[in-house]
């Protein structure tokens, strides 16, 4: 019986139920579905140290998961590129057995960085030309959510994020590529401005660095800077989606050793190619890894900070401060930031400040219940206008982040406008 209910999940996942669902009207804008951009983050390493570590058995997965920083959560889909060296036919060219079947019986049980279900199937190896291999994928998360405001109740649905791309090395295997188109349309921009997000190129010549040019990942803040893909959360904190997740166009260059990672970039102030060049803009954040050289014997720690500061018709700054702990199966944060203007999805002039909290502890290596306190204040000199989000989760990995299942649900407490509740169910598909 086990093993049909497991079937029958996934099939009506794949073919039936269009993912993620989102709850909430216009109204309800304290919390916003996670913009579709794919967002990128300082979180994991080449030089996996889970090997290294110690196991206990049947817990070896947690070690098999850890998390040492946000760096190759990022670039983790590269990594995993660079591992396919091995020779293969054209990757259709499986034996006797239907796709469904092969994606039943793979492996994904990491939940720290994305996997893919049709990872084989979407890399495709040149003998000829400059490019070695390309792996090419598509992630869709949809929300359906139910609103509760005094005596209205709302449902909605709505896309988490719907995107595409390719991801590629070429053959002297310190370059490599990535394109990435997002199918969602945005407010306050066309539909071709937020067409493409990232379109870069990285190179890794130099050892435990990674010099990128082009659109990218804007690391302000480290939730800010995360994927999508990797989310706790079916919506990022609000300083997260006021401040951070964006991409701008520029050179950036990311450092990553044992005992700290660091990301530095000079961009332009632009947002979704609106303009060519308005002004300015620097980005940089460093994150210190004390027990980085511990093999994780008593876990990970990070406090980092950073900042991001430019000129896009008037000066903004944002200031920031982040600190995690997690060890085996309990995992902790604290995120802090404050502004003097912002130039994220949405441009201000506003002095504004947040922070957030979360605590998480995985059940099982499939089950992974959190909570989160959120609190936003949009304008310093606007007195009793604070937001307040209390939000607990829990999340699903039936093949790790590649096919996920969301429930959130979150209490609105706003100082100048009615409480609200939400429930959002949600399930994220990575190709």
């Amino acid at each position: 019986m086990n093993y049909f209910f497991k079937v029958a999940i996934i099939y009506l996942i794949l073919v039936c139920a269009p993912p993620a669902f989102a709850f909430g009207k216009g109204k309800q804008k304290d919390v916003e579905v996670a913009p579709s951009q794919e967002v990128i983050h300082l979180d994991v390493t080449k030089n996996d140290t889970e090997a290294k570590n110690k196991t206990d058995g049947k817990n070896d997965w947690i070690q098999k998961d850890v998390i040492r920083d946000n760096v190759d959560t990022e670039f983790s889909i590269f990594d995993n590129l660079f591992d396919t060296d091995k020779d293969y036919d054209h990757p259709f060219k499986f034996e006797e057995e239907s796709l469904f079947g092969r994606i039943y019986k793979k492996k994904l049980e990491r939940t720290s960085i994305p996997s893919f279900l049709l990872k084989d199937e979407l890399t495709f190896k040149y003998k000829k030309g400059p490019i070695d291999k390309v792996q090419f994928y598509g992630a869709y998360q949809g929300n359906f959510g139910f609103d509760f405001e005094g005596s209205d109740y709302d449902t909605d649905y709505g896309f988490g994020f719907m995107e595409a791309g390719v991801v590629g090395d070429f053959k002297d295997k310190n370059t490599d590529f990535k394109l990435q188109v997002n199918f969602k349309p945005g407010e306050n921009r066309t539909y071709l401005q937020g067409l493409v997000t990232d379109a870069y190129i990285m190179n890794t010549r130099i050892p435990h660095h990674k010099v990128i040019v082009g659109n990218s990942r804007n690391q302000v803040g480290v939730e800010g800077g995360m994927s999508s893909y990797v989310l706790p959360f079916a919506t990022r904190s609000q300083i997260s989606r006021n401040f951070g997740n964006t991409r701008a166009l520029g050179v950036r260059v990311v450092g990553d050793y044992d005992l700290v990672d660091y990301s530095v970039a000079l961009n332009s102030s632009d947002r979704f190619f609106k303009e060519f060049f308005p002004g300015a803009e620097f980005t940089g954040w460093l994150n210190l890894k004390p027990l980085g050289k511990t093999d994780g014997r008593y876990g990970t720690l990070v406090l980092g900070g950073g900042l991001n500061a430019g000129h896009n018709d008037t000066s903004y700054t944002v200031g920031g401060a982040y600190a995690s702990y997690r060890y085996r199966k309990f995992m902790a944060n604290f995120e802090y930031a404050i502004a003097d203007g912002y130039n994220g999805v949405y441009r201000s002039t506003d002095k504004a400040t947040g922070f957030y909290s979360t605590v998480a502890y995985r059940l099982t290596q499939k089950l992974h219940v959190l909570a989160r306190y959120d609190q936003f204040d949009p304008n310093r000199d606007i007195a009793d206008d604070l937001k307040r989000e209390y939000t607990i989760g829990l999340n699903y990995f039936i093949k790790g982040q590649a096919l996920r299942l969301i429930l959130n649900y979150v209490f609105c407490e706003n100082e100048n406008t009615e409480d609200s509740h939400r429930i959002i169910l949600g399930t994220q598909i990575l190709l």
